[in-house]
């Protein structure tokens, strides 16, 4: 019988214990705006960024919760005897603020316009391809490509709700305190299509996409790799191409929001091209190369001025 894995960031159906299973061990972190993962850094914005942060673990699905609980704030002890003063209630409160006469009185500002709504079919014009994501929220089904099929979409149409403690989204009234719970809230929607791609178009701007010539970057090495990262926000992933080869790169990235990104990045020294990986988070494109020879890197990129700092973690072994 398919059990559900229960870690953070899987969520998939399995029936064999020993398969693959790629997740985040640590718990949600939500702190002045800010949010990630204890186990990772990569820290975001939006919910929606914070979604898209890649799992940094791999191991073995499972059906029992193993994630650590946050850790309790603890109140500072007093010792007993201790005199404290709270002061008067009075002193404690703001002035109240005065009163404009009504002739005087603040217009309202005027309510910015909706956004307009995205399309609830996808146009028949886009190809679909097999992994692609259902774009609804909390639906999470996969194309697998080929004929479609009978569908069934269950998500959330509204924008998820974090007030005073309590979780849920703007669609439906449920409310729950902890996060693991918000994420098992079922859709409150049905819809007989996924929606893969909408109507193929972000914006106004009839397809138009904004060319961007460079990325900001930055990187640090050890004796075997260098991890590279390149800044570009709401990659999408089911459009981006990274092929390694030894001395550069081939980039073609897209954005969700119609930025592209394209180049042939050249690398400061010779990688291995199958050892080489990336993921794709919220923020940005991480690449870790494999050196082919141990070099230590001045820079990133072979076009670049070398400025006589080299980060290196670790040391080289010897031979």
């Amino acid at each position: 019988m398919a059990k559900k894995c229960v870690h953070k960031g899987c969520g998939k159906k399995y029936e064999n214990d020993d398969e693959e299973c790629v997740y985040h061990p640590g718990p949600p972190i939500f702190h002045e705006g800010q949010k990630g993962w204890k186990c990772c850094k990569p820290r975001v914005l939006t919910f929606e960024e914070f979604m898209d942060i890649e799992p940094c673990t791999t191991g073995k699905h499972s059906d029992v919760d193993d994630t650590p609980a946050p850790e309790p704030v603890k109140a500072p002890e007093i010792t007993e005897g201790t005199q404290v003063n709270l002061g008067s209630l009075e002193e404690s409160l703001p002035a109240p603020a005065p009163r404009l006469p009504s002739a005087q009185a603040a217009p309202k500002p005027a309510a910015s316009p909706a956004p307009p709504p995205e399309s609830e079919d996808d146009d028949a014009s886009v190809p679909l391809k097999e992994g692609m994501t259902c774009r609804r929220k909390t639906c999470g089904a996969t194309h697998k490509g080929g004929d479609r099929g009978e569908e069934k979409c269950v998500h959330h149409p509204g924008a998820p709700i974090f007030h005073e403690g309590s979780k849920g989204w703007s669609c439906c009234k449920r409310r729950v305190l902890e996060f693991d719970q918000f994420l098992n809230i079922e859709g409150c929607k049905t819809k007989d299509r996924h929606l893969f791609v909408g109507s193929g178009k972000k914006d106004e701007k009839a397809g138009r996409e904004e060319k961007l010539e460079t990325v900001k970057n930055d990187y640090y090495q050890t004796a075997t790799t260098v991890v590279a990262s390149l800044y570009l926000k709401k990659i999408d992933k089911s459009n981006a191409v990274v092929d390694f080869h030894p001395t550069n790169v081939t980039l073609d990235l897209r954005t969700t929001d119609g930025k592209r990104y394209q180049s042939e990045f050249p690398l400061f020294a010779t990688i291995k091209p199958e050892e080489s990986k990336f993921r794709i988070l919220g923020t940005k494109l991480e690449m870790t190369f494999a050196k082919a020879d141990g070099t230590s890197w001045a820079v990133l990129r072979s076009d670049d001025k070398p400025t006589g700092e080299i980060l290196q973690v670790g040391r080289a072994g010897r031979a």
